[in-house]
């Protein structure tokens, strides 16, 4: 690492982003780009090439010999695909780039294909085919959108997304008949069209470890609004809002990992850098293509934002000994954009040698050339995407603005570019902007946690012998056992109350759900503790006594309380003229269960990584979130009385009035059915899957939910149109109401006992380790980017 002296092989924008930030390395000492261009000219410690061609393998390595080069870096896919790495393998001279064997990854989209099929790495449904006529009848048959491939290299081309049958066999005839992609075209791949956002991923690899660099975005098309022909990138950004950590954790684990294993174990370990082109469909992430280096402009965008040594990052790959797990890549918190400049014509037929001026840009923003050249001392242009303005910002729309003045230091006749760069991002952000959140319709889950967190230390004084004071949990406990009473129970106690769904009770003078709602939400509290409802006590607090409101409010309760087994006490009726009014009323209430020692959940230190979860399906919104229910209905320009969006046979008021389900009786059955296979339950209450499911985990484990394995009621998809994803993970049940973790040789038994009882079940992820420790998330929701209407 003292002294590095870099053969790099290429001449676009990626080869002069690497140029640039490789110069930065205090290690490096020389690099000489072949052929290099114009931009790569003027770089300190660059020197430009052209006695060689970047495909004269032999001529290549008597230069680096000559040079004496202790690294090369090819940039472009051609020279990997054709072995150019195990040429300089075999004269001992490192390569940062794969083995031709690996780079089949990329020159054979067959290949890649069948590798994904046998790795169960998702990616879409495809057929291979050597044969015009058999691919064209396929075409005839298929039910599906469709993209066709070019097998072979194409310069970035060789894809085609048609819009008709005849389109696409006209594709068909261009790329395998008329040969417009040469050899690439010998065989086609045609596969499912998919639909959703695209990403791509740039990853460091050294054939075991893989660190990723920031997710980013391409612009292929060469029209604004993703209109025209595809092209090889017009322009970039990254990070994107759609790269959730929770989505990356996702691709690495199942798309990332899976492949750098995979080409391990087949023969062929990948070192280099892996750029993974992914689509996020409403099933999740899918693979669309591997290529096996830089991408571009994706280099040109998430270099800059590299804070590590690139230098360190590329011999920690490159050497017989994989050393990159040693090695930090740490990036800026910070935002990149890039947007590329093309010739007139380009994508087609396009004039060379077009006199250029390109100004000295200002700190935070980067011109990176790619199709241009030095023509005596002037600059002249040499290819379709001719240069690239860069920028760097504390947000997205900082870097694209920036980018953009960039662009005004460019000046040739007939530059064309796009417009809109980071279009996507900006019509989620407007489209986020319409979406309401729980925090705007006057409740805030992060207020009420800061709260727990403040008061624990008063509660924690008032322990005494059998109650350990603690809050946090779904319930409160004394061990009477502990508390001077020999043999006796442990005691449970929750409470609760119903919140603003009394307001639509109100509206609709209907109160005995609401009844039955109160004692929900607290006996559903006490069972996932493993306890046993056996008393309940309710509070009715209001600005007169209406006897016949009451009544119907007293009447559900002691519905509920049937339903659930325990005794309606007692309870305090209270009229407070100066604190409530016209028909307002409150109501809050107490469960008290018991339970043996022996019966208490959750067990957090039985659970282990791949413990099963499996839920409940809810009744609906139950009893949480409604706040945010009323704004949305007030949105949407809806009264109560008007038929529901959702549910034709009710209305607005009488679906919402679904009375939260209790749980109670079938879980204590199956908890006595099954033994110690349940070892944890969450009641999906308020602050949704987010924060409940955490309430049982223990802190080093996590839980992986993936949020499309169970059927969602359309009262959740309505809102969805309103609400963000993010939002509704952490306000509602979104369709389950109870989340068990439960032994995984348990788990059939456990669901039958549930489904037997009359529940309607889910098996919906499984208990993972949680990473980052305890700063890590607790709660993975996987395809969560599905709930976005």
């Amino acid at each position: 690492m003292s002294s590095l002296r870099i053969l790099l092989i290429g001449s676009g924008g990626r080869e002069h982003a690497l140029a640039w930030k490789l110069s930065q390395s205090p290690s490096v000492e020389s690099i000489i780009a072949v052929p290099g261009n114009g931009g790569t000219a003027g770089l300190p410690k660059v020197t430009n090439n052209n006695t060689v061609s970047e495909n004269d393998f032999a001529g290549l390595v008597d230069l680096a010999k000559k040079e004496r080069i202790n690294l090369v870096v090819p940039g472009p896919e051609q020279p990997l695909v054709d072995g150019v790495e195990n040429v300089f393998r075999e004269v001992g001279i490192p390569v940062f780039g794969p083995s031709k064997d690996a780079a089949r990854m990329e020159g054979s989209k067959t290949f890649s294909k069948d590798f994904m099929k046998k790795h169960n790495i998702p990616t879409a449904a495809y057929e291979n085919f050597s044969d015009f006529e058999k691919a064209s009848e396929y075409l005839k048959k298929v039910g599906h959108n469709v993209v066709i491939k070019a097998t072979g290299l194409a310069a970035g081309k060789g894809v085609i997304i048609p819009e008709s049958q005849e389109e696409a066999q006209q594709a068909l005839k261009d790329i395998m008949l008329d040969r417009q992609f040469g050899n690439a075209g010998d065989e086609v791949v045609i596969e499912e069209f998919l639909t959703g956002d695209e990403l791509s991923i740039l990853s460091f690899c050294d054939g075991t470890t893989i660190k990723s660099l920031p997710a980013a975005q391409d612009h292929k098309r060469i029209g604004e609004g993703d209109t025209g022909l595809n092209t090889g990138g017009m322009g970039c950004y990254a990070p994107t809002k759609i790269a959730t950590p929770a989505l990356l954790a996702q691709v690495e684990r199942e798309i990332l990992q899976p492949t750098v294993d995979g080409m391990r174990k087949d023969g062929f370990p990948f070192k280099g850098c892996l750029f993974t082109g992914l689509m996020i469909t409403p099933n999740g992430p899918k693979v669309l293509e591997y290529n096996v280096r830089f991408g571009d402009p994706e280099t040109q965008t998430v270099l800059p934002l590299l804070k590590s040594d690139l230098a360190e990052i590329m011999v920690a790959c490159s050497g017989p000994i994989p050393l990159l797990k040693y090695v930090p890549v740490e990036v800026e918190q910070k935002f990149s954009a890039t947007v590329v400049v093309a010739a007139p014509g380009y994508p087609n037929s396009y004039p060379k040698n077009i006199p250029m001026q390109v100004f000295t840009p200002p700190a935070g923003t980067n011109i990176f050339h790619a199709g241009t050249k030095l023509s005596g001392d002037s600059l002249v242009s040499s290819g379709g995407r001719v240069i690239a303005a860069e920028a760097v910002g504390e947000t997205l729309r900082a870097a694209v603005d920036k980018a953009y003045e960039g662009v005004k230091l460019i000046n040739f006749d007939g530059m064309y570019y796009r417009k809109d760069i980071a279009h996507r991002a900006f019509r989620d952000e407007k489209s986020s902007s319409d979406k309401l959140t729980y925090a705007q319709s006057g409740v805030s889950i992060d207020a009420g946690n800061e709260l727990v967190d403040r008061i624990k230390a008063a509660v924690a004084t008032t322990r005494r012998p059998g109650a350990d004071a603690i809050i946090g949990g779904f319930g409160g406990e004394v061990d009477l056992s502990q508390a001077g009473y020999p043999s006796a129970p442990i005691i449970v106690g929750a409470i609760d109350g119903v919140g603003t769904k009394l307001i639509i009770a109100q509206k609709m003078n209907k109160h005995d759900t609401v009844g039955i709602d109160l004692v929900a939400m607290n006996v559903n509290d006490l069972v996932v503790q493993g306890a046993e409802p056996f008393m309940f006590l309710d509070y009715y607090g209001c600005s007169r006594l209406d006897v016949s409101v009451a009544a119907a409010f007293v009447e559900g309760v002691a519905q509920g309380c049937k339903d659930a087994g325990c005794a309606l006490v007692g309870g305090e009726t209270a009229e407070m003229p100066d604190l409530y009014t016209g028909d307002d009323y409150d109501a809050a209430g107490a469960a008290i269960g018991v339970m043996k020692p022996t019966q208490r959940l959750p067990r957090k230190e039985a659970m282990a990584e791949g413990d099963v979860l499996i839920a409940l399906a809810s009744s609906g919104v139950h009893s949480n979130g409604f706040s945010l229910v009323r704004k949305v209905v007030d949105k949407c320009g809806l009264s109560y009385t008007d038929k529901a969006p959702w549910d034709s046979s009710a209305t607005v008021g009488e679906s919402l009035l679904t009375p939260t389900r209790i749980y109670v009786k079938p879980l204590l059955k199956v908890l006595a059915q099954t033994g110690e296979a349940v070892k944890g339950m969450a009641h999906i209450t308020g602050g949704g899957l987010t924060e409940n499911v955490p309430r049982m985990l223990p802190k080093h484990l996590a839980a992986e939910i993936d949020v499309a394995t169970w059927e969602h009621p359309p009262v959740f998809k309505w809102l969805r149109e309103s609400v963000v994803p993010t939002e509704m993970a952490r306000t509602f049940n979104n369709g389950v109401g109870m989340v068990l973790a439960v032994a995984p040789e348990a788990a059939d038994a456990v669901v039958k006992g549930l489904e037997a009882e009359g529940e309607k079940v889910y098996t919906i992820g499984k208990l993972v380790n949680r990473e980052g420790g305890e700063k890590g998330e607790w709660c993975v929701l996987k395809n969560l980017e599905s709930w976005a209407a």
